[in-house]
């Protein structure tokens, strides 16, 4: 995933991190000018758009591998983090993950490809952060795996909460006529920006933010990252 250069790893995090931090801004709902919290014998107090510096509840990390994301992103923003990975060996990894008792923990593991995960009905996600996986599935699985991703996000059923949020990070193509790029050694493909675009409103979804990656080096796809709701 990180195309020989493990090095990334710390910029990737880091990147993600900062993301997720400009994405929750926006649940805030202001845009006006940023306002001094009110204070009680000198110290800030609670506000409701001051939650959106805690913890959220509930987070599913799809393709999660052996926890890179789950253990060094998700589980320092997330109480609970639920697990989408297909590969036992990489499941059981996860499943005596020990977090720091800062962090918060490790919930349901799916042992399942993406294209088959079925979220409990009983479950609703603040966040499921998709990175390094939609290459392994169609177009048309795509778009049937982020459909179904937005149904079981919280907001959306008439909840009284803050709506979650898709979060996507994927290699981009640099075929210079926007052509996806298909590698026959794993049977994957780097999507275009465009394409990205197409399943995204396939799926129902709407791009709310974007960024691309920095500090990686040239020699790698660029990767870009995409906070997406549904419509």
């Amino acid at each position: 995933m990180l195309g020989g250069y493990p090095q990334v790893s710390r910029i990737d995090l880091q990147g993600s991190k900062t993301f997720i931090a400009k994405v929750r801004r926006l649940s805030r709902g202001s845009t006006g000018p940023a306002q001094k919290p009110p204070t009680t014998n000198g110290k800030a107090s609670v506000t409701p758009a001051g939650k959106a510096s805690k913890k959220m509840r509930l987070a599913a990390d799809c393709g999660a591998g052996i926890g890179r994301i789950t253990s060094g992103l998700l589980l320092n923003v997330v109480e609970t983090v639920d697990i989408v990975e297909p590969v036992v060996k990489f499941t059981d990894v996860l499943s005596v993950l020990q977090p720091s008792p800062d962090q918060g923990r490790v919930g349901e593991i799916f042992i399942v490809g993406l294209e088959s995960w079925t979220p409990p009905v009983d479950k609703k996600y603040d966040l499921i952060w998709v990175q390094w996986c939609l290459g392994h599935l169609t177009d048309k699985q795509a778009v049937e795996f982020l459909r179904t991703a937005g149904s079981a996000l919280t907001g959306y059923d008439g909840e009284d909460e803050c709506p979650g949020w898709i979060m996507v990070k994927e290699n981009l193509s640099t075929d210079e006529q926007g052509e996806d790029v298909f590698d026959d050694i794993d049977s994957s493909v780097t999507r275009s920006d465009h394409k990205f675009r197409r399943l995204f409103e396939d799926a129902g979804l709407k791009i709310v933010k974007m960024e691309v990656q920095s500090g990686f080096p040239k020699s790698l796809y660029p990767v870009k990252m995409y906070a997406l709701r549904p419509k």
